[in-house]
């Protein structure tokens, strides 16, 4: 696959793109507010930003958690955020059936990784007219994507992303070699730095995560070579509805953006 367009960026011609905001959508008010900061810290480093949050958690560990909004609220504050900033969004789409209502909202549909090779949620999204972001399943060697790539024919655009592999037990694992072995056959390519130090189910009605290995990862991510960084964002991870464990605050996201940046702006003088 090429580069393509989300909004007004190119993903994938050399310029770092971010894809972050909160796991779920938890109240309007809250991600205007992250956005609105995304917004203004990429602007100042010059790298595309993609507000990024979930309408529905179809795969909570338990029948407790919190879902979200459900999708037709969810959707309403994607575009007040569109809106309201004049930026992209992406969020997910669980079944082929939410595609067509989604797309007209989001510039950029995303495919959880637990769904990667979902054909009918692959061959919906990829007729939609919206490009799309796919992570690459924790149980997915990475060199097998390239069969859900090959279902994607006529997309608008295609980016897979690595999140991490299962090893073991409650616990992923990032081989890097992922990201180079991907790249060789789909650019863009994106690494996800918070859902690749969840602890998946770690915290037995919910997932846990390892928040400071966030950093280390993205660095070597961005050594290895992306285009594209996604990170989920929460003014306080502690009092987050989903995924708090490995979610970051904004000084945080703030320090991480900046030590990828430096190091992207090096490696992509030799890509």
């Amino acid at each position: 696959m090429k580069t393509f367009q989300v909004g007004n960026y190119e993903i994938g011609s050399g310029k770092l793109t971010l894809l972050a905001g909160p796991c779920v959508i938890e109240s309007k008010e809250l991600c205007l507010e992250i956005a609105g900061v995304l917004k203004e810290l990429c602007a100042k480093r010059g790298i595309n930003y993609i507000f990024k949050s979930s309408f529905d958690k179809a795969n909570r560990s338990s029948a407790d958690s919190f879902r979200g909004m459900g999708m037709d609220a969810g959707l309403e504050v994607l575009k007040c955020v569109k809106e309201t900033y004049g930026l992209p969004v992406v969020t997910d789409v669980h079944e082929s059936c939410q595609v067509a209502k989604v797309a007209e909202v989001a510039d950029l549909l995303q495919i959880p990784a637990f769904l990667c090779r979902q054909t009918d949620l692959l061959h919906a999204c990829a007729t939609s007219g919206r490009p799309v972001n796919i992570k690459k399943g924790q149980f997915m060697a990475p060199e097998d994507m390239a069969g859900v790539l090959g279902k994607m024919r006529g997309a608008a655009g295609v980016m897979l992303t690595d999140r991490g592999t299962s090893f073991g037990y409650h616990n992923l694992v990032v081989d890097m070699r992922g990201i180079a072995t991907m790249r060789a056959f789909c650019v863009p390519v994106c690494f996800d730095a918070t859902h690749s130090v969840q602890l998946p189910g770690g915290l037995g009605k919910c997932s846990g995560g390892q928040r400071q290995f966030v950093a280390p990862l993205a660095r070597a991510a961005a050594a290895v070579g992306i285009d594209a960084l996604f990170m989920e964002v929460h003014p306080d991870p502690e009092k987050a509805l989903s995924d708090g464990a490995n979610s970051l605050n904004y000084k945080d996201a703030e320090r991480v953006l900046d030590e990828v940046l430096a190091i992207h702006e090096t490696v992509s003088r030799f890509q």
